[in-house]
């Protein structure tokens, strides 16, 4: 990969910058990069959004990020693990597999391991050390690209305290061997800050192997930050972040056939005793500010992303696919009706990959008493690179596996893909009386390459079959929000869509199309009321070739184009609390109604897909999706109940009555939470998932049934100094 175009806009914005250091401003600083900023402000955003902060976290000892999202309306999900390793994040209409139609970042900064050449990708950061979360959908969502088809989720990390040192310590025990740590310390002295954090959790699972092989995961996490302001009035702030996580998981995609999940949903079969994810992640980052006057202030973040993971798991058993006989044969096995003489051999491939993404950013920002204008600029890389190999294993009628052979690293998928990227914005948010306007203008200039060994030259030492691919797009952008009086305002915004082409993406055609809103917001001390339509027309809809959705291994990271779609949909959110003597009664609903279909026909090679008619389903999306969440809250104390309800989903694309043995039937989860606070730095909590005990199907899109978490308890202790 070529550093040298980073390295020189690093350079030269920075010395663009100090241009103007001797300018004398007040003592105002610049907080930590935002999207929305605070619970306030999405008041004024047009279009859905939602702000969910440190208490809401809290409420609910959050480590599973897809509790967290249920709180959103036109935002779902697709379990997978039961903990929330790597979700599956969709929003109004867009696929949820990897989440790799929404721009995920973290404090501003993309956070998906190569976001341009491999969008579906296999990590995301720890929820559970983060202080707030911004969720984007709408016309604003313009600043934040490359993928503006779904919307922005940007996870805030702790700050660096105020105060000369605090910090606070959280530990927790659970079902299933579950554990959590979690520990920040900090402290300012003068102009300088520090912060040190660690976020270690685990649980040995709740699914069973007859091999006795635990099958859960443990994941650390550290993060460290140093800030300084300087200058004569503190207009300069300069901040690096340093952060690293590893993770082992035990996890497979070999899943259940649906006899066997109806008698035993949590056990898995002896083929996939050995399947293992490894995984490290290092982020670097520098980011300065500098209030150049009281009017105008500009950001600079550079940043460099590291992502290396290895998945060892099953791809065949039998010499047959995961979805196509792999999962009779290994039930075979543990059930003992199988009947050939010879062993069955189980292939199981190390997908291992190392990403690398790096860049730097910038935005301008110029206020005057009717307008905030923000101009911005992107210049990133990243790179994917596979280096796969297969080893085969024989599976005896005991369950036990024995290596048969192992190949050399390289033999099996053996390539690299990269992208080169320029993103510009100016965005204005325009005031007029009660009018306020926001409108803005996106440039995306893209330029993607693949270079691929086969598996014959695992040395790398022949000339890879190549190719190039290059995109540019303009993307506008226009949203109101018009205030009728102090409680009820309308709003609405329209916005092309767009999401790049991948390398694998034989015509190099990019995903574009238009989204529209239109909505009503209703705000009267507690009770808060609205209601927002949405539509999307793309003319041509991504799927993307992977092995989370059970997709031939010799076309995985293969990109197909599905043409013209259709999306139509409402968000209703309702938020009311009442206050009965010394308790408070709050109630959150929201509720989520797509459609969405395809508008052509077409036979495609992608599992989900396969031969489309116009007017079909979409697959893995549900119609309907709602939350209801109430309890009881006192000054000390609060119980919280949710119910989260998903229609049914079909599995792959089609029209009609759902099938119930490959469709994936609605269900209703209950959760429970609870605190007491034993004084003003000591918390007790706990929380239950799935109170029921709700036996529910999670996916099929690895070829067979991965089931849902069952019942669990965490019991936790937080103190803050």
């Amino acid at each position: 990969m070529k550093h040298s175009p980073v390295a020189l806009a690093m350079a030269t914005i920075f010395s663009i910058s100090y241009v103007h250091a001797n300018t004398a401003v007040s003592d105002d600083t610049i907080e930590q990069v935002t999207i929305i900023g605070s619970k306030a402000a999405v008041n004024t955003t047009p279009g859905s959004s939602a702000f969910i902060d440190q208490d809401t976290l809290d409420n609910y000892a959050v480590t599973d990020i897809n509790r967290v999202l249920a709180k959103a309306p036109g935002v779902y999900f697709v379990e997978e693990d039961g903990y929330g390793l790597r979700p599956n994040i969709g929003m109004r209409g867009n696929s949820a597999d990897r989440s790799e139609k929404i721009t995920i970042m973290e404090d501003g900064v993309l956070a998906a391991p190569a976001p341009y050449s491999s969008p579906a990708a296999y990590y995301f950061p720890t929820i559970g050390r983060m202080s707030a979360i911004e969720i984007l959908k709408g016309s604003s969502s313009v600043k934040y690209g490359p993928r503006t088809s779904g919307g922005v989720i940007n996870l805030r990390s702790a700050l660096t305290p105020d105060e000369a040192f605090a910090g606070k310590v959280d530990i927790a025990l659970g079902s299933d061997a579950y554990r959590k740590v979690h520990a920040l310390a900090g402290g300012r002295n003068d102009n300088t800050g520090v912060l040190g954090e660690v976020f270690h959790y685990g649980a040995d699972g709740f699914k069973t192997l007859n091999s006795g092989q635990d099958t859960g995961f443990e994941k650390t996490d550290g993060m460290l930050k140093i800030d300084r302001y300087f200058g004569e009035n503190n207009e300069h702030h300069l901040e690096f972040k340093g952060k690293y996580s590893e993770e082992t998981s035990n996890e497979t995609y070999l899943g259940l056939l649906d006899n066997d999940y109806n008698a035993d949903a949590y056990q898995r079969y002896s083929a996939s005793q050995l399947d293992q994810m490894d995984t490290e992640h290092t982020h670097l980052s520098l980011h300065y500010d500098y209030i150049i006057s009281p009017q105008s202030d500009i950001s600079i973040i550079a940043y460099q992303n590291d992502f290396a993971r290895n998945w060892y798991k099953v791809s065949k058993v039998g010499g047959l696919s995961l979805g196509s006989g792999a999962e009779e044969v290994a039930a075979q096995i543990d059930n003992g009706s199988y009947t050939d003489s010879a062993f069955p051999i189980v292939q199981i491939k190390a997908n291992n990959r190392e990403y690398l993404s790096q860049g730097i950013q910038a935005e301008l920002a110029y206020r005057t008493d009717e307008h905030d204008i923000r101009f911005g600029v992107r210049i990133h890389e990243d790179e994917m690179d596979r280096y796969q190999w297969v080893d085969d294993y024989t599976l005896t009628t005991a369950g036990t596996m024995s290596l048969l052979l192992a190949r050399e690293a390289g033999t099996d998928s053996n390539r690299i893909d990269s992208a080169d990227a320029i993103s510009l914005f100016i965005h204005d948010t325009w005031e007029i009386n009660d009018l306020t306007i926001k409108g803005g203008l996106r440039y995306e200039n893209v330029n993607l390459a693949r270079d691929d060994w086969g598996k014959t030259d695992p040395q790398r030492v022949n000339e890879p079959a190549m190719r190039r691919n290059s995109v540019e797009a303009l993307l506008p952008a226009l949203g109101f929000t018009y205030q009728v009086n102090d409680e009820l305002v309308i709003l609405g915004g329209v916005q092309r869509s767009f999401a790049p082409p991948a390398p694998g993406n034989q015509n190099a055609e990019e995903e574009d199309g238009w989204n529209a809103e239109a909505g009503v917001r209703f705000i009267d001390n507690d009770l808060r009321v609205e209601a927002i339509a949405f539509a999307t027309r793309l003319d041509n809809l991504h799927g993307n070739c992977t092995a989370s959705q059970g997709c031939n291994d010799s076309l995985i990271g293969n990109q197909y184009n599905a043409g013209k779609v259709s999306v139509d949909g409402i968000e209703l959110s309702l938020g009311n609390a009442w206050q009965i003597g010394a308790v408070q009664i709050p109630i959150n609903v929201n509720y989520t109604y797509t459609n969405a279909s395809f508008d052509e026909s077409f036979a495609s090679e992608l599992d989900s897909w396969g031969d489309v008619e116009a007017g079909d389903d979409l697959p893995y999306l549900p119609q309907t999706v709602m939350q209801i969440e109430t309890g009881v809250k006192s000054s000390r104390w609060q119980v919280l109940a949710s119910l989260q309800r998903l229609d049914d989903m079909r599995t792959q694309a089609g029209n009609g009555a759902m099938l119930s043995d490959t469709d994936i039937k609605g269900r209703t989860v209950v959760n429970l939470s609870a605190k007491y606070d034993i004084d003003n730095v000591q918390q007790v909590y706990a929380v239950i998932d799935n109170v029921l005990d709700k036996n529910y199907i999670a996916t099929r899109q690895h070829g067979a049934i991965q089931v849902g978490k069952p019942r669990t308890l965490q019991i936790g202790y937080r103190v803050s100094f």
